[in-house]
């Protein structure tokens, strides 16, 4: 089985649409260089690398690699790489799994509807100074707030027709000194309580589909916001993909299905053991 990777859409259940995330599963961790060199020749956002842990402290490592860098933190790969191990049998339906991150403890449950519930820590956003460049690399001006946490910057906007209709300036934000840039509004229709899109050229990824990590963040703004701590969202990316949220004060809930598009298999000899 370690010689297979399988490729999730992630924040959907209609294959093509959500996002794209490759899962790979092997009985020891590999080298880093390997992994990079894997997640480029995927070319997705994310690619997930797991091994599972030792017996007594159960649960799997997991690292998240984009064509360009390591990241700290994926939500669409993590909600992929959980729907992998219940649905190709590594996990029973009733038992959590459990992922050791640079994030620290990451879990999951599958529950009885096909969502899978995602345990994340929160990011607080607090007000920030613009860094130079980052409004012109939107092409937006007057924005409702701006703000950060470790990860990303926060931008607010008036409407959601202005987050959908944004046309960003990649080669300009990439000058930014920032991992990515999360732009949201209250959403203008009764199905959701808020829009966003999220754009990370730094990191290799001009426009993130869906993206799991920037609601650690966008949870806990629009709680504060709406007075709600359980709340609809959708990234309005091309593809688009939905998220339920729960704000649980240090730590949020999101939300999701996940469905597998293929399963391709490695030639032997690439894999080093």
């Amino acid at each position: 089985m370690h010689n297979i990777i399988y490729q999730v859409d992630a924040f959907t259940e209609i294959p093509f649409k959500g996002n794209p995330a490759g899962v790979y599963i092997s009985p020891k961790p590999r080298a880093e260089e390997w992994m990079r060199n894997m997640a480029r020749e995927m070319n997705l956002s994310e690619t997930a690398f797991l091994s599972p842990r030792e017996v007594e402290e159960e649960g799997y490592s997991l690292r998240w690699f984009t064509p360009a860098v390591e990241v700290n933190l994926c939500g669409h790969a993590t909600l992929a790489s959980a729907h992998i191990l219940w649905e190709q049998g590594f996990l029973r339906s009733d038992e959590e799994a459990r992922f050791y991150t640079r994030s620290g403890l990451l879990t999951a449950r599958l529950l009885n509807d096909d969502w899978i519930a995602l345990d994340f820590p929160a990011k607080q956003v607090e007000p920030a100074e613009i860094p130079a460049g980052l409004l012109e690399g939107l092409h937006v001006t007057n924005p409702l707030f701006v703000g950060s946490n470790k990860m990303d910057y926060l931008v607010e906007l008036d409407s959601e027709e202005k987050v959908r209709e944004l046309k960003p300036d990649h080669s300009q934000l990439k000058r930014v000194n920032i991992r990515g840039v999360i732009v949201t509004a209250r959403s203008s229709s009764s199905n959701y309580d808020f829009v966003s899109r999220f754009f990370a050229p730094g990191a290799g990824v001009d426009e993130d589909p869906v993206t799991g990590s920037a609601h650690t963040a966008l949870t806990p703004y629009w709680s504060r916001k709406l007075g709600k701590k359980e709340m609809s969202a959708f990234q309005a990316s091309t593809r688009g993909g939905h998220l339920m949220v729960m704000d649980r004060g240090s730590r949020v809930e999101i939300r999701g299905k996940a469905v597998t598009v293929f399963t391709t298999e490695m030639d032997s000899s690439l894999i080093q053991d």
